[in-house]
């Protein structure tokens, strides 16, 4: 019998057809299924950090608080503001602030000269921050860096004393792998160290949230340590555990000319005692 060689080219053509056609069907599939895979988290660079880095993300965001005659308004700035227009922010009301000093053993802020005595200048009551790093080195260690690299304290007046930024781990881990009690002593470590250092008791900078979280609500340091308070809402909220009352309250990060915008819990001669000690 006669050979159709058309029909013995139809045969492969087909299966041509049939893989294109479920090569093409099968793409929907791929593609939603690359666009729904979660993409790595990003870790900041170490030293990147400064106050209030994780409040939005962990304990929200809510109205701003009303201004008030006895609390006086104030400023905290690190790195990422770069050299301040101090003298906007002086006409705007603003009368004290903190710039970072330093983070971890590893990190001094390249700006902090401009920051810290360029409040000075303009007739700012100013201090220093340090963002402490638990999982890197010693509290006491951490303290002698700190005090070393412009959070010292001097008693003119002008000078607040220096802040432990304790909050978030922004690198990793939120209580940078510590238990609550080892968390609680490492705290006490920088403390003690800075009081031995300076003659003054450090503040401490957190919010309740990382504190209940990291700590257990310690109630121990309250009777000897101020309070910063990190919430950005119309009011404060709820304290840590001992403290019946906070010294500066930061209420938001997207102040005007600078973004972090605090409160001190009284007029401005209180800020001046306070500086005092």
């Amino acid at each position: 019998m006669p050979v159709h060689r058309s029909g013995l080219t139809r045969i492969p053509a087909l299966a041509t057809a049939a893989a294109v056609l479920l090569a093409v069907l099968s793409l929907p599939h791929a593609a939603g299924a690359a666009e729904s895979a979660p993409s790595a988290p990003t870790v900041p660079p170490r030293g990147s950090a400064h106050m209030g880095m994780g409040v939005v993300a962990h304990d929200g965001r809510g109205g701003v608080p009303t201004a008030r005659a006895t609390q006086t308004e104030g400023v905290d700035v690190s790195s990422h503001q770069g050299n301040v227009a101090w003298p906007t922010l002086w006409k705007s009301g603003v009368r004290w602030a903190y710039a970072k000093a330093t983070e971890g053993t590893y990190y001094s802020n390249p700006y902090h000269a401009q920051q810290y005595n360029g409040s000075y200048d303009v007739g700012m009551i100013r201090g220093a921050y340090h963002f402490a790093t638990p999982d890197t080195a010693s509290g006491a260690a951490q303290a002698d860096y700190f005090v070393s690299r412009g959070g010292a304290w001097s008693a003119d007046g002008r000078t607040l004393p220096g802040v432990l930024d304790i909050e978030w781990n922004p690198y990793g881990d939120a209580c940078y792998g510590k238990s609550q009690s080892a968390m609680v002593s490492w705290i006490r470590a920088f403390l003690d160290q800075y009081r031995a250092r300076t003659g003054r008791n450090a503040v401490i900078y957190t919010a309740t949230s990382w504190w209940k979280q990291c700590t257990g609500n310690y109630a121990g340091f309250a009777a000897t340590t101020p309070l910063w308070i990190a919430r950005y809402a119309s009011t404060v909220g709820e304290l840590p555990a001992g403290w019946g009352t906070y010294t500066m309250w930061q209420y938001t990060s997207t102040g005007p000319t600078v973004g972090d915008h605090d409160r001190f819990n009284g007029t401005v001669d209180r800020v001046r005692t306070f500086a005092l000690g």
